[in-house]
C-alpha cells in the first residue's frame, strides 16, 4: 500500500472579519492587545476566552476570539505560533459542532488528513526526537534485566508504535553470554485510531521481526490476538468503537486465548496505552473503570515484570479550559524542541507536529467516551498502580547510563531525572514522558 502523504496544512483565514467588530464585545479591548503577539502567555490566554464562551455556548463571542487568534497562530511561525493554528482548528472544529456554520468562516478548518507511514518513515519517525526512544530505551534496558537466566519469555505487548521497539531488545538478547532465550512476542489485533499509522498489517510487522530474529540466531514466535469483532484490516478501531474494542480486549486476556505456558517469563509491556483505556466509571459494573479492570486481568497473569511508559501530563479533566491549560503548556514541548534544529518548512517537521495536531483535535473537539485520549500524570498513575496492588521497581544505574547515553544523541535541552521510582524524560526542566516498573505484590521472589 502506497504511504499517503500530507502537504503543509493551508493557512487558515477569516471570511467574515466583521465577525469582531462588535463594540458591544466586553472582551474587545484586552484582546486586541493581542493581536500580531508571539508571546505564549498571550496565546494561551486567547484560548482560554474562547474555550469560556464555547463551554456557556456563546458561539458569537467564540468566533470572534478566533478572529484574533488568526492573527496570532501561523503554521509556519515560531513554536508558539504553530502550536496556536492546531488549537485553533481543533476550536473550530468543537464550534462547528454545536454551530455548523462556525466552520463557514473559516477556510482551512476541513478534517485532518491522516496518514499511513512506511516501516522505514516509522523508523525515521521515532528517531526524530526521543519521545518514543526514551520509553523503549529504558523499558527494554528493564525488561533485559528481568529476564535474566530465563530460557523462554513471553512479552505481551500493548503499545501505539508496531513494534518499533523490540529489534533493540532482540539485537541485545542474541548477545547474552548464556545465549539468547526463545522469544515469543504477542500483540493485540486492533489499536486505538491514532498516529502513528502504518501501511502494513500486524502479521507483516510480525513477519519482519521474525526475519531479523533469524539473522541474530533468537528463536522467535509472533502471535496476534485475533477478535471477531475487529475490523477487516483489524489495525484500527474508530473513535465510536473505542469502548467497546477496550472491553472486547479484557475478554481475550487469559491464560488460555493467549497460551501462557509455565516455563515461560511472562513480561507485559504498556507504551503509550494506558491512557487509550476509558476511565469512566459511569454505567459498569461495580463502578469499575476499564483502566482499572485492566490491570486488574494483568495482575491475575502474574507477569514477571510490567512496564508503563506514557506522557507526563493530565488530560482527562471533564473542563474543557482546564485540558486547554495543561495541553497548550504540554504540546509547546515537541513543537519548541523541533525547533532547534529542523528548518520551519521541514517536511518531516510538518508531519510530526500534524499528528500532535490529531491528539489536540480530540482533547480540545470531543467529550465523554469519544474523546479517546485521557492521559494521567506519572504519579497519578503511580498511585493507581499501587492501588491495584503492583509494587514499583525501581531502575538500576546501568539502565539510567542507557537513557543518558541515548539523550547524548538528541539536542543539548533533552535530560532526565528520577522522581521516586520513575524515570523521567524532560526538555528544559519541562516533564515530557515518564516509565515505571511494576510487579504484582505477592510475587517478591
Amino acid at each position: 500500500m502506497k504511504a499517503e502523504l500530507r502537504g503543509n496544512p493551508p493557512p487558515i483565514s477569516l471570511q467574515n472579519s466583521s465577525l469582531f467588530n462588535t463594540p458591544q464585545n466586553s472582551l474587545s479591548g484586552a484582546l486586541r492587545g493581542c493581536l500580531g503577539s508571539l508571546d505564549g502567555a498571550c496565546i494561551e490566554k486567547l484560548l482560554l476566552h474562547c474555550a469560556s464562551a464555547l463551554e456557556s455556548n456563546d458561539v458569537t463571542l467564540a468566533q470572534q476570539v478566533m478572529w484574533v487568534l488568526n492573527n496570532v497562530a501561523s503554521s509556519m511561525g515560531d513554536p508558539n505560533q504553530r502550536l496556536a493554528s492546531w488549537f485553533l482548528r481543533a476550536l473550530i472544529s468543537r464550534a462547528s459542532r454545536v454551530c455548523p456554520t462556525t466552520a463557514m468562516n473559516f477556510s482551512g478548518s476541513s478534517g485532518l488528513q491522516r496518514r499511513l507511514m512506511t516501516v522505514t518513515e516509522l523508523a525515521e519517525y521515532v528517531d526524530l526526537i526521543p519521545w518514543h526512544r526514551f520509553g523503549f530505551c529504558a523499558a527494554n534496558s528493564t525488561i533485559f534485566n528481568a529476564i535474566q537466566g530465563c530460557p523462554r519469555v513471553h512479552i505481551l505487548d500493548f503499545s501505539i508504535t508496531h513494534c518499533m521497539q523490540w529489534p533493540t531488545l532482540i539485537d541485545a538478547l542474541a548477545k547474552r553470554p548464556e545465549g539468547p532465550p526463545s522469544l515469543r512476542i504477542t500483540v493485540p489485533s486492533f489499536r486505538p485510531p491514532v498516529p502513528p499509522l502504518l501501511n502494513v498489517s500486524s502479521e507483516e510487522v510480525g513477519l519482519r521481526l521474525a526475519n531479523f530474529a533469524k539473522f541474530r540466531d533468537v528463536p522467535f514466535e509472533f502471535n496476534v490476538i485475533e477478535d471477531s469483532s475487529s475490523s477487516t484490516m483489524g489495525e484500527m478501531i474508530s473513535r465510536e468503537s473505542s469502548s467497546l474494542y477496550s472491553e472486547s480486549l479484557l475478554n481475550h486476556l487469559n491464560a488460555s486465548m493467549l497460551d501462557l505456558r509455565d516455563d515461560e517469563a511472562l513480561v507485559v509491556n504498556c507504551q503509550n496505552w494506558l491512557r487509550y483505556l476509558p476511565d469512566d466509571q459511569k454505567g459498569r459494573a461495580q463502578n469499575v473503570s476499564l483502566r482499572d479492570t485492566f490491570l486488574e486481568v494483568i495482575k491475575g497473569l502474574n507477569p514477571r515484570i510490567l512496564v508503563v511508559v506514557d506522557e507526563d501530563a493530565d488530560l482527562g479533566a471533564s473542563s474543557l479550559t482546564s485540558r486547554i491549560t495543561t495541553c497548550f503548556n504540554y504540546f509547546w514541548i515537541p513543537f519548541d524542541a523541533l525547533e532547534t534544529f529542523l528548518p520551519k518548512d521541514n517536511h518531516q517537521r510538518i508531519e510530526y507536529e500534524a499528528d500532535i495536531g490529531h491528539k489536540i483535535e480530540d482533547i480540545i473537539t470531543y467529550e465523554g467516551l469519544q474523546r479517546i485520549e485521557r492521559l494521567e500524570s506519572g504519579p497519578k498513575l503511580s498511585q493507581r498502580m499501587k492501588s491495584s496492588g503492583f509494587l514499583s521497581i525501581p531502575f538500576c544505574e546501568e539502565t539510567v547510563r542507557e537513557v543518558k547515553f541515548l539523550l547524548d544523541e538528541h539536542a543539548s535541552g533533552w535530560g532526565m531525572k528520577r522522581e521516586e521510582d520513575m524515570l523521567v524524560l524532560t526538555w528544559k526542566g519541562h516533564n515530557s514522558i515518564f516509565a515505571t516498573a511494576w510487579f504484582p505484590s505477592g510475587l517478591e521472589d
